[in-house]
């Protein structure tokens, strides 16, 4: 996971500038508000450039966010959230919140079952008594299904033009999707062009996996449902959310 989006990120906001931020947000802070109704401090693993995290301060909540990208972090604390650059399976904050949440499926990029205990045990570790563990994953009965399937982006402003073209590589023994990207990015006022080339592994989990990590490592799963919909999971869900508490 430590590389993956290092170059990535330079396009990130643009690329995901139609991303709705302000919907998940508020399913984010109902489901707080939920099931951790006395809910005030949030840590968020992976962060990025905060598009979650300062609408979940327009809500009230105090929020602090973790990302490996210093790119990222950077541009999160101009938008004024607090954050620093860690890697969220291996780092140390005296803090503790009431709730940890972690979004799109940054979860699925803990490809080693280490890394996904150690992120898991980590959230435990931060929340105090009764805290809650929220993310989303991809979800396998979707992606054996649905199939994944290569798809371009084109998208532009005033300063740049990206053409992203992402091809997935299935590994059905080690429940991975491998996305590889390829991006083309031409400066509008010089016209010079780059190309960057990134593999994101992205690996899928059941529910009774999550289950079974939950209370591996110290959580309680409490719901399970289609991220944004609240639908019951199916075999055309991709993303699912979790809530687990911590016991």
């Amino acid at each position: 996971m430590s590389e993956n989006f290092q170059l990535y990120s330079r396009y990130y906001n643009l690329l995901y500038g139609d991303k709705n931020y302000k919907a998940e947000a508020d399913y984010v802070a109902k489901q707080i508000k939920t099931f951790a109704p006395n809910a005030k401090s949030v840590l968020e693993f992976g962060s990025g450039t905060g598009g979650h995290g300062v609408l979940l301060q327009k809500k009230g909540f105090d929020v602090f966010g973790l990302d490996q990208s210093e790119y990222m972090v950077v541009e999160a604390k101009k938008r004024g959230l607090p954050c620093r650059v860690a890697n969220i399976s291996d780092f140390k904050l005296k803090e503790k919140y009431d709730a940890v949440v972690s979004l799109f499926h940054v979860i699925s990029y803990l490809t080693e079952n280490e890394d996904l205990i150690a992120t898991f045990k980590n959230a435990n570790k931060q929340l105090n008594k009764d805290g809650i563990f929220l993310f989303d994953i991809w979800y396998s009965p979707a992606v054996y299904e649905q199939k994944a399937v290569p798809r371009i982006k084109k998208i532009q402003n005033k300063e740049i033009s990206v053409t992203r073209v992402a091809e997935p590589k299935i590994e059905v023994n080690k429940n991975l999707v491998t996305v590889c990207y390829s991006i083309l990015a031409k400066d509008l006022s010089t016209g010079e062009t780059s190309e960057l080339f990134e593999s994101h592994p992205m690996r899928h989990f059941s529910i009774p996996e999550i289950d079974l990590l939950a209370k591996f490592t110290g959580f309680e799963m409490i719901k399970a449902e289609e991220f944004l919909t609240g639908d019951e999971p199916s075999g055309t869900t991709w993303g699912v959310c979790f809530i687990l508490r911590k016991k």
